[in-house]
Formats: structure tokens, C-alpha cells, sequence
């Protein structure tokens, strides 16, 4: 019937498209929680989905273990250095007294020097341990994945219990900036669209 009625030459033909953002995580894991339904409202910043997060968990707590061990052998490692000082200062002044031989001296010299570089190779380690500390911390923070757009969550690819790959979409969001009308317009009416 509608083939029947006159034909309306105001009306073109169209549809309505839009482009998702496809949410993936950075890396693969099991998917322990999604926060969000289908048809859902998210905000930037809004927790999407939550992968597993044992692996970096332990690596987080290795690298504090490994700071606090760091800063255990520091403490020794400043006390040997502060009496190594004392007993280089004590053999100068016996040197220069004449009342110990070059000997000596050049021990409590060797041991002050070795007493410092281990000072310094376990700041350095410590050091070490500090920066895969932000690492693991990073890659931990990562497991919870965060919206970085707003809009309407239109599927959900991955669900609790399931693995994710990396870099594979979990979740889609279509912001509403991302939503347009394509519509035809005939060739005899075309010069008149401005």
C-alpha cells in the first residue's frame, strides 16, 4: 500500500551510524569483573571491566620485599663504612706518628674503599628495586580498566570467567560525538542543498 500513495519528493532516503570505541586491554588476562551492562551510561574514568591481577600483584610485592632488604643492608653496609673511616684516620695518624708501618695503612685504605663501593652497589640496587616497584605498580593499575570516553556501552564481548587476549575488544562504547545521519540525496536536488 504504501506503493500506492503519491510519491514525497521532501523526504530522502537514510540511516542513522556510528563509531564505537572499541575497549580492549593492554594486556591478556582472565576477566574477574566487568562493571558495566549492555545500554549502560559510562563516564570517563568509569571502571569498565577488571582482569586478573595475581601475577602483578606478586610482582609489586617482590620489588617491595627486594626495597626493604635493600634498605636492611644499608644499614650494615653504612655502619662497616663509618668504622672503616675511623680506622683509616686512626692508621694516617699512626702513619704519620711513624708508629705503624705502610702496611696497615694501605689495608685500612683498601677496606674504606670496599666498604664505600658496596655502599654504593646497594643504592644502586635499591635504586633498582624502587624503579620495577612504579613498574609493577603501573602494570597492576592496569588491570582495572578505565573508560576514556563517555557514552552508551553497546556490547560486551568477554564476560566474567573468560580470557581476554591482548589488545582484543572487551567492551564497545559509542560517544555520542561519534554518532551521524547518512542520507541520500537525488542528483535533480542536489545544486539546491546548501
Amino acid at each position: 500500500l504504501a506503493g500506492c500513495s503519491k510519491k514525497d519528493d521532501s523526504t530522502w532516503l537514510g540511516y542513522a551510524e556510528g563509531d564505537y570505541a572499541f575497549v580492549a586491554a593492554p594486556t591478556a588476562g582472565w576477566v574477574t569483573e566487568v562493571a558495566v551492562k549492555r545500554g549502560s551510561v559510562v563516564k570517563q574514568g568509569d571502571l569498565l571491566f577488571t582482569l586478573d591481577a595475581t601475577n602483578q600483584t606478586a610482582t609489586r610485592d617482590q620489588a617491595r620485599a627486594a626495597i626493604a632488604q635493600a634498605e636492611g643492608q644499608m644499614g650494615q653496609a653504612r655502619a662497616n663504612l663509618e668504622l672503616t673511616q675511623k680506622e683509616l684516620v686512626r692508621q694516617a695518624g699512626l702513619l704519620r706518628a711513624q708508629a705503624t708501618s705502610k702496611q696497615n695503612y694501605d689495608l685500612a685504605k683498601s677496606n674504606h674503599d670496599a666498604a664505600s663501593a658496596q655502599v654504593a652497589q646497594i643504592e644502586a640496587s635499591e635504586n633498582q628495586a624502587k624503579a620495577a616497584l612504579e613498574g609493577a605498580a603501573y602494570q597492576l593499575s592496569q588491570r582495572q580498566v578505565l573508560a576514556q570516553t563517555s557514552g552508551h556501552v553497546q556490547d560486551i564481548y568477554f564476560r566474567q570467567g573468560e580470557y581476554a587476549p591482548a589488545m582484543t575488544p572487551v567492551i564497545s562504547v559509542l560517544p555520542p560525538q561519534n554518532v551521524y545521519i547518512r542520507f541520500f540525496v537525488p542528483e535533480d536536488q542536489f545544486a539546491k542543498i546548501h
